[in-house]
Order: structure tokens, then C-alpha cells, then sequence
């Protein structure tokens, strides 16, 4: 898995959570149709009279998420630009999604404009994997990686690795790939040795 796949999977998906934040602060979220994937790009468009709109313009960062069938699991964050030429792109955007010929029919196609997300933070999660699979790719930016990780201060009493769920902590390291993020060994650990956050 690379950060291209997990592009053409969201792309094979099409229809996405899309997370914004309104003028007040509060989280906002639809269903929107990636439009296209082109040199690690993703395309989508709006049109101006809805709230999504008005909401990039205020703020352009967004988040968005969705599962395949198969219980893989696609985040990807990042900021929303607005294209310059939309015609351009509004027209292609309509030759590569022909159905949206019947929702806005004609000039009123005119009505959208295009955006594109080309740098942001990139998760995998397969839950259909035994032990689940996580990665973390990055498009055009550092990767940011969460978890937890056992420090220095641990007294190897094994309790972790008897509770973890996924059986992914061995000789008192955990494996990032295999970590449900859960917490559980952070809670139980006697002496407060294992911490979480970005590693």
C-alpha cells in the first residue's frame, strides 16, 4: 500500500465523508463524490449556494474518510484549494463523471467550482487483516504518525502484552502496524511507562 493507492481507492469508493468546520466553530459533514485522482491530486467540486462552499472559502481545511466493503479504511486531511481556469475543469470533471450530465444539466454545470486537495496526511486501516494493518503516508508534507510506544521507565512485568487485543507488543515494543490505538496498555500499565501521541 502507497499513498497513491489509498488516493485510487478513495477515488474507486467515490462517495466520502467530508468534514468542515461552519463560521461558529462546529464540525460539519456530507457525502461528496471524488471526482478525480490525477499526480497524487484529488479533485471534488460544490456548488456556491450550498454551505460546503461557503465553508471552504471560510476555512479550507478538511478531512475526509470512508470503508470499502472489505473493511479497509481511508482518512485522509489535508486543505482544499480552489482551481484556477474551473471551466476547464468543470468540464472535465463532467467527461470523466458522465452522471453528473443529469444533476446539473447544460450551462448549469457552471453553477460548481472545483477544488483540489495536493498535500495532507494519508491512513490506512484494514480491519480485515489478522492482526489489523495501519499505515501512515504523507503527500507532499511529513508524515505524521500516532500511536503509543513503551519508554524507558517500563519494569517488563508483561502485562501489556497479555491485554493487548491485537497481540502486536513484543520484547516490550509495540508494532505501530498492528496497534488499534485502543489505549489499553496505557491504562493498565502499573508504573504509567507507555505514552501515546504522534511518534
Amino acid at each position: 500500500m502507497n499513498a497513491q493507492e489509498c488516493l485510487h481507492i478513495l477515488r474507486e469508493i467515490k462517495d466520502v465523508s467530508f468534514a468542515t468546520v461552519d463560521k461558529k466553530g462546529f464540525p460539519q459533514v456530507r457525502i461528496i463524490d471524488i471526482m478525480l485522482i490525477e499526480n497524487n491530486k484529488l479533485y471534488f467540486c460544490s456548488a456556491r449556494g450550498k454551505d460546503f462552499y461557503k465553508q471552504l472559502k471560510i476555512n479550507n481545511h478538511v478531512a475526509l474518510c470512508a470503508m470499502t466493503k472489505n473493511y479497509q479504511m481511508i482518512r485522509y486531511s489535508g486543505k482544499a484549494q480552489r482551481l484556477d481556469n474551473q471551466k476547464y475543469w468543470i468540464d472535465r470533471i463532467f467527461k470523466e463523471n458522465p452522471s453528473m450530465n443529469h444533476v446539473y444539466p447544460n450551462e448549469s454545470r457552471y453553477i460548481l467550482e472545483a477544488f483540489c486537495i495536493e498535500e495532507g496526511q494519508l491512513e490506512y486501516f484494514d480491519l480485515s487483516q489478522e492482526p489489523i494493518e495501519r499505515e501512515y503516508f504523507s503527500i507532499n508534507q511529513e508524515v505524521k504518525r500516532k500511536g503509543y510506544m513503551i519508554t524507558d521507565q517500563c519494569i517488563q512485568c508483561g502485562r501489556c502484552e497479555k491485554l493487548c487485543p491485537q497481540q502486536c507488543i513484543h520484547d516490550y515494543k509495540i508494532k505501530p502496524n498492528h496497534c488499534l490505538h485502543c489505549g489499553l496498555c496505557y491504562e493498565e500499565c502499573p508504573v504509567q511507562a507507555i505514552k501515546g501521541g504522534c511518534l
